[in-house]
C-alpha cells in the first residue's frame, strides 16, 4: 500500500518533469502557453485521483479479505483450544457461541448422544443444556449418522407448542468413525435452507470432529503415562510392605529359615516390579510376578487363603500387558476373600480361545451389589493402595481397543469372575539367568 513518504516522492517528481516540460514549450512555441497549462492541470488532477484510487482500492481489497475469511475456517480456529479439550458442556457451550457468532442462524444447538450440550438463541427457553434431545430430526441424524436438512416446523416435530424454529440443518458429530453427538443450525424461516448454511454446517462438523480425534490421542497417550506413573507408585504398596514385614518379623521369631525365604520373596517382588518393563511382559514373567506376591500373602493369611492356578502352558510365551494379573487377584483377596468369615478360594485361569488369551480371576468371596459392578471400573473408585481395576482397564483399552476392557460378573454372596481378553502377541521376553519354570506359591514356603 502506498504510504505518504511515497505519495510526496511521487509528486515531487511529477512537479519536476513537468515544470521542465512547460518551460520546455513556453520558449519553443510562446503561443500555445495556456493550452499547456490546462493540459498539464488536468494532468495534475488525474494523477491524484489516480494515486487516490490506488491507496483506496488496496486498503478495501485488504478489508475485503478479511472480512470475507472463510466462516468454517474462522469457526476451527477460534474453537480450537475448546474441542481439543473434548465434548462436553462448557466446550460445546463455548462452540455454540463462537459459531452463532460468526454464521447467519438464529440459534446452534450441540448434543451428545443422549443430552442438549449446549444452545445459544432463539428457542433458548425450551431448548435447555443439559435436558433431554427432544427433536426427531436429531435423534433420526444419531441413528443414520447423515446430515438432514429440514425444511419446516412439521418436520422438525419440536414437541414445544410456538416453537419459533421453522427449518434447521443437522448434521452428525463423528470422532474415530462414531456418531458421538450432533451440530444443529436452525433458522426461524422456513423453507429451503441456503447452500451456505449446509455447506458451514458440514464443514464445521468434519473440523470439530478432528479437533475431537486430536483431543482423543492427547487423552489416550496423557492416559498411558499416567497409568504408568500410577502403576509404579502403587506397586510399592505401604500396606502391602508393612504387613509383609511384621509377618516377617513373627516368623523371626518363630521359624528363622522361613523369614529367610520371605525376605528373599520380598527382594524379588520389589526387583520385579521396579524393573522397567515397557509395556508388555510374557505370561510366564506375570505369573512368575504373581507367585511371589501369592507366597507372602499365604505366609499372612494362612489357611484362609486358597490359590488355584490352571494355565495353559502354551501360552507362557504368549505378551501380556504388565500389571495386569497380580492387580485383579490382590483384589479379589482384599476385597473378596478377606471379609469372607471362612476360607476363600482365588482361581486363576488362561486358555486360548481364537486368536486371543483369554484371562479369567475367580474367587468365592462375598461379590459385589449389582449397583456397584460398574463403579468399580471408574478411575478413582474406592480407596486404599495398589493397581486398581479401573487402571488395568483403561490400560487395556488404550493398547488394544474400546472392546478390550474388563468384564466383571459378579453375585452378591458367591463371588466374582474377572475376565481378561488379550489378542495373542507373541514374542521371546528377554530373561536374567536361565530360564525359570512357573512355581507355585507353595514352594515358597
Amino acid at each position: 500500500m502506498i504510504n505518504n513518504q511515497q505519495l510526496l516522492a511521487i509528486i515531487i517528481r511529477w512537479l519536476f518533469l513537468h515544470g521542465i516540460a512547460l518551460i520546455i514549450m513556453f520558449v519553443v512555441k510562446p503561443g500555445i502557453w495556456g493550452a499547456t497549462g490546462l493540459l498539464l492541470a488536468s494532468s495534475a488532477v488525474s494523477t491524484g485521483l489516480s494515486i487516490v484510487y490506488l491507496r483506496r482500492s488496496r486498503q478495501v481489497n485488504f478489508d475485503i479479505e478479511q472480512d470475507h475469511m472463510d466462516p468454517t475456517l474462522q469457526i476451527a480456529s477460534q474453537t480450537l483450544p475448546y474441542m481439543r479439550r473434548g465434548l462436553n458442556e462448557e466446550t460445546a457451550r463455548k462452540t455454540a457461541e463462537i459459531i452463532q457468532k460468526i454464521a447467519d442462524v438464529a440459534s446452534v444447538a450441540v448434543t451428545d448422544h443422549e443430552t442438549v450440550l449446549a444452545y445459544i438463541g432463539t428457542g433458548a427457553d425450551h431448548h435447555k443444556p443439559g435436558g433431554p434431545i427432544i427433536t426427531k430430526a436429531t435423534r433420526d441424524v444419531l441413528v443414520t449418522g447423515e446430515i438432514k436438512i429440514v425444511l419446516d416446523s412439521r418436520e422438525l416435530n419440536c414437541p414445544m407448542k410456538g416453537c419459533p424454529l421453522e427449518s434447521a440443518v443437522v448434521v452428525p458429530l463423528q470422532c474415530k468413525g462414531e456418531v458421538v453427538g450432533t451440530i444443529k443450525l436452525y433458522r426461524v424461516e422456513r423453507g429451503e435452507v441456503p447452500p451456505t448454511v449446509v455447506k458451514l454446517a458440514v464443514g464445521v462438523s468434519q473440523l470439530l470432529g478432528m479437533q475431537m480425534e486430536l483431543a482423543e490421542l492427547d487423552r489416550q497417550v496423557q492416559l498411558v503415562t499416567k497409568a504408568e506413573l500410577d502403576a509404579l507408585h502403587a506397586q510399592i504398596n505401604p500396606h502391602f510392605l508393612f504387613n509383609t514385614l511384621n509377618t516377617i518379623i513373627m516368623f523371626s521369631r518363630t521359624n528363622p529359615e522361613t523369614a529367610r525365604r520371605l525376605l528373599i520373596r520380598l527382594a524379588s517382588f520389589f526387583r520385579h516390579a521396579l524393573k522397567r518393563h515397557g509395556h508388555f511382559n510374557s505370561l510366564r514373567e506375570e505369573i512368575e510376578y504373581l507367585n511371589t506376591y501369592l507366597v507372602l500373602e499365604r505366609a499372612r493369611f494362612r489357611e484362609k487363603l486358597r490359590v488355584v492356578r490352571d494355565i495353559n502352558e502354551e501360552l507362557l510365551e504368549y505378551q501380556v500387558p504388565v500389571l495386569t494379573i497380580q492387580p485383579l487377584v490382590e483384589n479379589a483377596i482384599k476385597h473378596g476373600i478377606l471379609p469372607k468369615p471362612e476360607q476363600g478360594t482365588v482361581q486363576v485361569t488362561a486358555r486360548k480361545i481364537d486368536s486371543e488369551m483369554v484371562i479369567i480371576i475367580r474367587d468365592d468371596g462375598v461379590g459385589i451389589e449389582d449397583d456397584r459392578v460398574n463403579d468399580v471400573l471408574r478411575p478413582g473408585y474406592g480407596s486404599g493402595n495398589g493397581v486398581g481395576l479401573s487402571n488395568v482397564h483403561e490400560r487395556l483399552k488404550v493398547l488394544f481397543g474400546e472392546d478390550y476392557g474388563l468384564r466383571i460378573v459378579s453375585v452378591p454372596g458367591e463371588g466374582t469372575s474377572i475376565y481378561v481378553r488379550v489378542p495373542l502377541l507373541h514374542g521371546t521376553a528377554e530373561k536374567e539367568g536361565k530360564e525359570r519354570e512357573t512355581q507355585s506359591a507353595d514352594s515358597g514356603r
